[in-house]
C-alpha cells in the first residue's frame, strides 16, 4: 500500500509539470506576422532606394538648371550681336569720286560737282586745290576765306564748291582756260577736268581766281 502510494504521488507531480493542451490555433506573437511585415516594408521604402530617388531628382534640377544658364548666354550673346555699331565714315578719295562742271548762279562762278561713286559714304572737310590750265601755264585758285563744312556724301550723292573768277568784259580775246585740275581735301591725287573760261588779261599778280570749301555756298 505504501508503494503504491508513492506511485501515485509521483504520477501525480510528473502531470502537474505536463501543460494542458487547449483545443484550437495559437494566436499569432502581434507584430511577428509575415504580412504585417510585408506591409512595413512596402510601406517605408529602403535607405537606398530614397537616396537613388534623391540622387534623380537632383540630377533633374542640375539639367534643368544647365538649361536655363545655356539658353540665358544663347541670348546674350544675340543680343550683343545685333548691338552692334555702324562702320566709321573715311574721308573721300579721289579715285572714288566723279568730277562734271556747271554754271554757277552769277556771271563769273562756277560749280564743280564731286560724285561719290563707291558703294560706302565718305565725308570731306576743307578747300580743294584747283590749278587753270590754259595755253599761257596755270594759274592757283586762292581761298575765299569762308567757313568749311563737314560735308558727308551718301553712295550716288554728289558735293560741290565754287570758282570765282573775273568775266572777261575788256573787249579782249583773254585767256582761254582749258582744264581744272582738281584736288580734293586731304588728298594728293588730282583729277583733271575739262573746261571753258575766258580771263581778261592783266598786268596784275593777282588773277582775281578764288575757289570755296566744299559743300558751302551755290
Amino acid at each position: 500500500m505504501a508503494l503504491a502510494a508513492t506511485l501515485l504521488t509521483g504520477c501525480g507531480e510528473q502531470s502537474a509539470d505536463v501543460p494542458e493542451k487547449v483545443a484550437g490555433e495559437a494566436a499569432p506573437v502581434p507584430g511577428d506576422s509575415s504580412e504585417d511585415t510585408s506591409r512595413k516594408e512596402s510601406a517605408s521604402p529602403s535607405s537606398s532606394s530614397r537616396a537613388r530617388e534623391g540622387g534623380s531628382k537632383e540630377s533633374e534640377k542640375e539639367k534643368s538648371g544647365s538649361s536655363g544658364k545655356s539658353e540665358g548666354g544663347g541670348s546674350s550673346g544675340g543680343q550683343g550681336g545685333s548691338g552692334g555699331g555702324a562702320p566709321e565714315t573715311g574721308a573721300c578719295k579721289t579715285s572714288g569720286l566723279a568730277f562734271s562742271s556747271s554754271p554757277g548762279m552769277a556771271q563769273g562762278s562756277l560749280l564743280v560737282n564731286l560724285k561719290n561713286t563707291t558703294a560706302t559714304a565718305c565725308t570731306m572737310h576743307g578747300f580743294p586745290g584747283v590749278d587753270l590750265q590754259s595755253a599761257a601755264g596755270s594759274i592757283n585758285a586762292d581761298r575765299n576765306g569762308l567757313a568749311a563744312p563737314t560735308v558727308r556724301v551718301s553712295p550716288g550723292e554728289s558735293t560741290r564748291f565754287t570758282l570765282h573768277y573775273p568775266p572777261n568784259d575788256s573787249g579782249g580775246s583773254g585767256l582761254n582756260v582749258t582744264s581744272l585740275v582738281v584736288t580734293p581735301p586731304d588728298e594728293t591725287s588730282s583729277q583733271t577736268l575739262p573746261v571753258s573760261i575766258n580771263l581778261p588779261v592783266s598786268d596784275s599778280t593777282e588773277s582775281g581766281v578764288t575757289v570755296g570749301p566744299v559743300g558751302a555756298g551755290k
